[in-house]
């Protein structure tokens, strides 16, 4: 059995916001741009690489209550609800690409002693991403 990441789910809370953070400061191609009912749905990637993040509006699901809806708007603004994992080969520079672009830098780049150097960033809706590096 072969079994891949296809692709992951991140919260957007603003879909131009998030086109501008990953496709125009991360360099990801927009592989879906889905409207409905007033709210869109955002597919990126890395160009040349299958696994895509789909970037969706919080708490849409008809299952989720209003407290459910209201205790996932907190946690998106703590940067608590979802997060996800990049590598780059070139740690130092993303990471002065993206201060310089004023993102928000939570962790510089830093050696952790498990062998890889690592920072951290949030995206325009909270959502913490974690960028490493093998050493």
């Amino acid at each position: 059995m072969d079994i891949s990441i296809h692709g992951s789910f991140l919260p957007q809370t603003d879909p131009e916001a998030a086109l501008a953070f990953y496709r125009d400061l991360l360099g990801f191609e927009v592989r879906n741009d889905v409207g409905y009912d007033g709210m869109r749905w955002l597919t990126v990637g890395p160009p040349g690489q299958p696994v895509s993040i789909v970037l969706h509006p919080p708490a849409v699901d008809p299952g989720v209550t209003d407290d459910e809806r209201r205790v996932i708007s907190e946690m998106m603004a703590k940067g608590t609800y979802a997060g996800i994992l990049f590598s780059s080969d070139d740690l130092d520079g993303l990471f002065k690409h993206l201060a310089e672009a004023d993102a928000e830098i939570i962790q510089e780049p830093t050696d952790q002693p498990y062998g890889l150097r690592d920072g951290a960033v949030r995206d325009p809706s909270g959502n913490l991403i974690r960028i490493q590096q093998r050493v």
